[in-house]
């Protein structure tokens, strides 16, 4: 998913299930919302959390980099709808968002 497509469901105020994979201090220094589990701590748990195996998730990270290894754990475990967020907040700074 690019940062355009983000940008536009959130403005339209859709539903979205947005998981971001930094560590918690990245997090706190800047984020777009959504719900913050480190990538160590989503692959080691994966099965304490929650989520809806059919529902949309859209995972990411600084770069992108990280958000995708979370993404192929996430669809390993049966995840079906997840998507990465291209070039991640990198991206969305550089888009003037």
């Amino acid at each position: 998913m690019t940062v355009y497509e983000l940008k536009d469901r959130l403005n339209l105020e859709q539903s979205v299930h947005i998981v971001d994979v930094r560590t918690e201090i990245e997090f706190h220094t800047f984020n777009i919302g959504g719900e913050n589990i480190p990538l160590g701590r989503l692959i080691g748990g994966i099965s304490e959390f929650d989520f809806d195996k059919d529902k949309e998730l859209i995972v990411l990270c600084q770069r992108g980099l990280r958000s995708e290894t979370a993404r192929r754990v996430l669809v390993s475990q049966g995840y079906e709808n997840v998507k990465n967020l291209q070039g991640g907040l990198l991206a969305w700074r550089k888009a003037g968002y």
